[in-house]
């Protein structure tokens, strides 16, 4: 029987270089937050390049583009860490950070427990989520879908 997990991604355009000041406030807020998430409950896996955190990684061809990524046991617990903890400080902040996204800039979907998305993976989530709105295949926090049943 496939049992099945929450999969996120969300992207963010730095305002400037994971060195300077502008970006200073949330770089000194990264540690706390991936050990937040790492202790929360239902949380399963995180997206790591070079050192503690996904800041190092190019997903795409402008490097001020960052991606997050990890993997949940259900939406509530996703829904708990991202909201209802000291991480909305961040989302509360963010435009210090990061420029305004005129496109979406998160998605969600379902994964097999186990399965380790891939960032190839995630990018085409959001471009489907772009393309097609909510679905099965790729959702907001705003329109979930439930989890696919067992097989």
């Amino acid at each position: 029987m496939t049992t099945y997990h929450l999969a996120q991604v969300n992207i963010a355009l730095a305002r400037a270089d994971m060195d300077s000041e502008i970006m200073s406030g949330f770089v000194a807020r990264l540690d706390e937050i991936n050990l937040l998430a790492e202790r929360s409950q239902g949380f399963v896996w995180r997206l790591v390049g070079d050192g503690a955190d996904a800041t190092s990684i190019r997903a795409f061809d402008d490097p001020l583009m960052l991606v997050n990524m990890s993997v949940w046991q259900d939406l509530e617990s996703l829904r708990a860490f991202v909201y209802k903890s000291v991480h909305v400080e961040l989302i509360r902040d963010r435009a210090a950070w990061f420029s305004k996204m005129m496109e979406a800039h998160q998605a969600l979907w379902w994964v097999p427990a186990g399965h380790t998305p891939s960032v190839q993976e995630a990018k085409a989530k959001i471009e489907h989520f772009r393309a097609h709105g909510p679905s099965p295949v790729a959702f907001s926090f705003a329109k979930p879908f439930p989890q696919p049943l067992p097989e």
